[in-house]
């Protein structure tokens, strides 16, 4: 499924949005929503593994958790009997998690959870490697799961303009230029780029600034698929650079 457009608060093309689809269906899921769904988990499970690996001190009890709780998510209607954090669904998913956890450990391990064939891809091996040379210091499971939902976003973000920039025929300017969307880059100056380029320096300036206005639309519109109406964006957002400025 695409990504939806966000224009504007009565923006009719923001019902088409991935949570949105899954909120709006409640009760009666469909399929639609349901891949919906599995599309939000494929690129959101690792903040939730990460947490996970805070919260569980053995890692494969960790992995045994998340694969459980993915799978009894995209199973059962968790989303049709959830009320706290539907609106959002990094908040969802956290809440839902918690209560997941807390019933596993209630209960007696009669059989090893997670078996059988996982809904979506979870790649455990790539994500410890990640876990192992992330600094966590000082946060708490909750922020460290803030922390890497907010790494994951802007990885969906930076792998769509590197997409679209390919698709052009154009994967050299974006490599050349991607150190600009946060500001100047430090390591190379637009003079060097643009002789990379064979551009001039105007030129590379002004093609910088175009890849981070659409880098501000795809982040707009990638924060869009996860929450379940256009007045929660501008919020979502806040919370994304409090997050990373932290």
């Amino acid at each position: 499924m695409s990504a939806g457009h966000f224009h504007n608060e009565r923006s009719p093309q923001f019902a088409t949005t991935r949570w949105s689809i899954v909120v709006a269906a409640g009760h009666q899921s469909s399929l639609d929503s349901r891949r919906a769904l599995a599309t939000l988990c494929e690129a959101y499970w690792y903040p939730l593994y990460a947490y996970a690996r805070r919260r569980v001190a053995d890692a494969n009890e960790a992995q045994d958790l998340t694969q459980a709780f993915f799978t009894e998510l995209l199973e059962q209607n968790y989303v049709g009997s959830a009320t706290p954090g539907r609106g959002r669904f990094r908040a969802f998913l956290l809440t839902a998690f918690k209560h997941f956890l807390s019933k596993q450990w209630e209960k007696a391990k009669t059989q090893k959870r997670g078996g059988g064939r996982a809904p979506i891809s979870l790649d455990f091996s790539e994500a410890d490697s990640s876990l192992r040379i992330e600094p966590a210091a000082g946060l708490t499971a909750e922020q460290f799961y803030d922390q890497q939902w907010a790494i994951a976003l802007l990885g969906q973000i930076m792998e769509r303009l590197a997409r679209e920039f390919n698709d052009r025929g154009k994967g050299k300017r974006f490599d050349a230029l991607k150190g600009f969307l946060i500001g100047d880059h430090a390591g190379a100056s637009y003079a060097e780029v643009a002789a990379r380029l064979n551009l001039t320096e105007a030129a590379a300036k002004q093609a910088a600034s175009r890849m981070r206005r659409r880098y501000r639309e795809l982040l707009r519109e990638e924060i869009a698929q996860t929450v379940a109406s256009p007045d929660e964006v501008e919020d979502e957002i806040r919370s994304l650079f409090q997050t990373l400025g932290s």
